[in-house]
């Protein structure tokens, strides 16, 4: 018989897992409302890599399919790339065992990516635009009017802070957006979603998890930077990370310096007060969290 500390323990670990589970739901379910992701009968092409993140996707999509209001089917897909070690096995007798409609598509992209890259060099740029090629063309196969990716609020967050300091753009990974070629929407689901609940959701789950790392690449070194700044940020200032996140979904275009968001050039002083007043910092948004206070992710709506 288990004693009282280790039945107290597993009530507590079952507890969080719950409220994971219900938060991760929620925020996925808020994501598709704000943007629009799913509409009635869409067919919801769900692409699934074996890490943490598609999987989390996939499980959510599969729960939102079965009691949502809005109709939708849900197809998993994955790019087999004949990666070395590459347990193909996996995904279909998982997939299988959820009941889901799957595809694996068989396709060697990685002996183009290592015949092409020099050694040494990262690959993932090149492995990322042929993945793509591919699961479009499988969209279009299969009747999907909806791709969706695994990326996650941290994904976009970091995406952001690349894009500005490598790029010289205020940019990251939008929610819902057309594809390269015109032909498909892409919508991220986990974009409201925090990695470390991801993390938790996936050993909640028992996701049989394939490493990532089976080409042989190394994660990019400057995202693995920035993942590490936002990290000692996020020590040092509880809170700043949603912050960030919560940022980009609020965009003030009168105080940036884009002149194709904003007019400047037709700006007049009509004697009507503006929707935005003439200062840089909003004092009541910048004040610290009082302390033990629960900091929690606020999407700006309209």
């Amino acid at each position: 018989m288990p004693d009282t500390d280790t039945r107290r323990d597993t009530r507590k670990a079952d507890f969080e897992a719950a409220k994971r589970r219900k938060r991760i739901r929620r925020l996925v379910g808020e994501a598709i409302a704000d943007f629009g992701m799913i509409a009635p009968g869409d067919k919801v092409m769900a692409c699934l890599s074996g890490g943490k993140d598609s999987y989390a996707m996939l499980d959510v999509l599969l729960h939102l399919r079965d009691c949502a209001p809005v109709p939708f089917e849900v197809v998993a897909v994955n790019l087999d790339q004949r990666h070395p070690g590459y347990p193909e096995h996996v995904l279909p007798e998982y997939l299988a065992s959820r009941g889901v409609p799957y595809r694996i598509e068989v396709q060697d992209t990685h002996s183009v990516v290592k015949r092409v890259i020099p050694e040494g060099r990262t690959m993932c740029s090149l492995c990322s635009r042929l993945r793509r090629g591919v699961l479009y063309r499988v969209a279009k196969e299969i009747g999907a009017t909806k791709i969706a990716l695994g990326h996650h609020r941290d994904d976009i967050v970091e995406t952001f802070f690349l894009n500005l300091f490598h790029n010289g753009k205020i940019k990251a990974m939008s929610p819902k957006l057309q594809s390269d070629d015109g032909h498909h929407i892409l919508i991220r689901p986990l974009a409201y979603v925090e990695e470390r609940d991801l993390i938790a959701y996936a050993e909640d789950r028992q996701f049989p998890i394939i490493p990532c790392n089976l080409c042989g690449s190394q994660e990019n070194l400057q995202r693995k930077q920035v993942k590490a700044m936002l990290r000692d940020w996020e020590r040092q200032h509880p809170g700043r990370v949603i912050s960030i996140a919560s940022a980009l979904t609020r965009v003030t275009a009168s105080h940036l310096m884009d002149r194709k968001l904003f007019d400047f050039l037709g700006l007049v002083a009509d004697g009507k007060p503006p929707a935005e007043a003439d200062r840089a910092l909003d004092p009541e948004d910048i004040a610290p969290p009082a302390e033990g206070a629960v900091i929690r992710f606020s999407p700006g709506r309209g």
